[in-house]
C-alpha cells in the first residue's frame, strides 16, 4: 500500500503529538517543582576536578541533571577553599534551588553551606563534612573502600609487611578511609608503616611521584604501598617503575578510571587492587537525593554508595579494559540503587 506525503505527515505530526503529550503527563506526573523542570536550577559547586574520577563524576551529575530535565550550573574552584565557600555565593546570589557541595575543607565550606540553608536552599555534600544536620552527605563508604582494599593486601601479603602511606589530612573522604588504615594496624600489629608522605598540589600524580621516589629510595624494604586515592596510587606507580621495584612492591588504592584500569593491566604492574564506586553513578546519586529534597522527601542524613572490589586478576581474567566493560563485567559496579523513588526519572541505561 502506498502512503502520500500529505498522509505520511500527519501520521508524523500525530506521533509528535503523541510523544509530547506523553512527555507532559510524565513531567505533571512527577512531584512539584519537577512537574515544570525547566524552571529548577542546580548549582554543582566543586572544590576538587583534576582526574578522570572527578571528570566521570561531573558526567554522572550531569547526565541526571538531564534526565531530570533541570538547569544545571557548574562553579570550578580549582582547589581554592576561600573561591569555593565566595561560588556558593554565588550559587545563591543567583536564585539556584539546590546546591551539590561537591569536595572542600570543612572550615571554609561550613559557613557557606549554613548561608544557602539560610537563604532557603537545600543541599547536599560529597565527601566534604559541612556539619550541617540540614545537609546529606553523599559518601562512597570511604571506610569499606579502604577496608576492601586492606583485605586484600593482608590476603596477598600476610599479617607482616613494611608499608608505606599516601595520605593528607583535612579531606573527608580521605580522613575516613586513614581511620580505617589505623584500625588496620592496631588490628594487625605485623603492619609497620615506615614512611607517611601525601600532597594534593597539581598534578597529583606527579607531585606525589617526586615525593614517592624519595620513599622508596629511604626504605627499599617496602613491600606495600596503601594509596587510598587513585592520583596517589599512579604517583607511586611511576616511582616504583622508575626505582625497578616493580616485583616487589604492591599497591593498593580507592577509586577507579580508564586509565587506572590500563596502569593496572601493565605487564607485571605493581598496582594489583583498588576499591571504588563508579565515579559516574555518585554524581548521579548527589543529583537524585538533592531532588528529592526539592520534591519534600528526605533521603536520609547519610546517602552511601556501596563500593566494589576491583583486582588486577579481575581485570585481566575477564579481559576488562575500561569503565564500559567494568560495568558490564560486575553489574554492582554499574548502578546503585540508591535515592530512587518511583517518580525519579533515571538516566537511559540505569532503569
Amino acid at each position: 500500500m502506498t502512503i502520500s506525503h500529505r498522509i505520511r505527515n500527519r501520521l508524523g505530526l500525530g506521533l509528535v503529538a503523541v510523544s509530547l503529550l506523553s512527555g507532559t503527563a510524565l513531567a505533571q506526573d512527577m512531584p512539584a517543582p519537577f512537574n515544570n523542570p525547566g524552571d529548577v536550577e542546580i548549582a554543582l559547586v566543586r572544590y576538587l576536578s583534576t582526574g578522570d574520577f572527578f571528570q566521570a563524576y561531573l558526567s554522572g551529575v550531569e547526565t541526571q541533571a538531564a534526565a531530570l530535565g533541570v538547569n544545571l550550573r557548574v562553579l570550578d574552584s580549582r582547589q581554592d577553599a576561600a573561591l569555593q565557600a565566595d561560588m556558593v555565593d554565588q550559587a545563591i546570589a543567583l536564585g539556584v534551588d539546590g546546591i551539590i557541595i561537591q569536595h572542600g575543607l570543612t572550615e571554609s565550606m561550613k559557613e557557606a553551606a549554613q548561608r544557602a540553608v539560610d537563604a532557603g536552599i537545600k543541599v547536599v555534600a560529597f565527601d566534604v563534612n559541612v556539619e550541617n544536620q540540614a545537609v546529606p552527605q553523599i559518601e562512597q563508604s570511604d571506610r569499606d573502600l579502604a577496608r576492601l582494599a586492606l583485605e586484600q593486601a593482608i590476603k596477598d601479603n600476610g599479617e607482616s609487611f613494611r608499608a608505606g602511606y599516601v595520605y593528607v589530612a583535612g579531606i573527608a573522604p580521605l580522613d575516613r578511609r586513614d581511620e580505617t588504615w589505623r584500625e588496620f594496624k592496631e588490628k594487625y600489629p605485623g603492619i609497620e608503616e615506615v614512611a607517611q608522605f601525601g600532597t594534593m598540589d597539581n598534578p597529583i600524580a606527579n607531585s606525589v611521584a617526586n615525593q614517592a621516589r624519595s620513599v622508596v629510595t629511604a626504605n627499599p624494604d617496602i613491600t606495600v604501598m596503601f594509596a587510598p586515592y587513585d592520583e596517589f596510587a599512579k604517583g607511586v606507580k611511576i616511582a616504583v617503575d622508575e626505582a625497578g621495584l616493580t616485583s616487589s612492591v604492591k599497591i593498593y588504592s580507592a577509586d577507579i578510571s580508564t586509565s587506572d584500569i590500563a596502569a593496572m593491566r601493565e605487564p607485571g604492574s605493581a598496582w594489583v587492587a583498588t576499591a571504588a564506586t563508579n565515579p559516574a553513578v555518585v554524581g548521579e546519586v548527589s543529583v537524585r537525593a538533592l531532588a528529592m529534597m526539592l520534591a519534600g522527601e528526605d533521603p536520609g542524613a547519610s546517602v552511601i554508595v556501596p563500593p566494589t572490589l576491583i583486582t588486577q586478576a579481575d581485570l585481566l581474567d575477564k579481559n576488562i579494559t575500561n569503565m564500559e566493560e567494568l560495568g558490564s563485567n560486575l553489574p554492582q559496579f554499574a548502578h546503585a540503587d540508591v535515592a530512587t523513588p518511583d517518580w525519579m526519572p533515571l538516566p537511559e541505561g540505569r532503569e
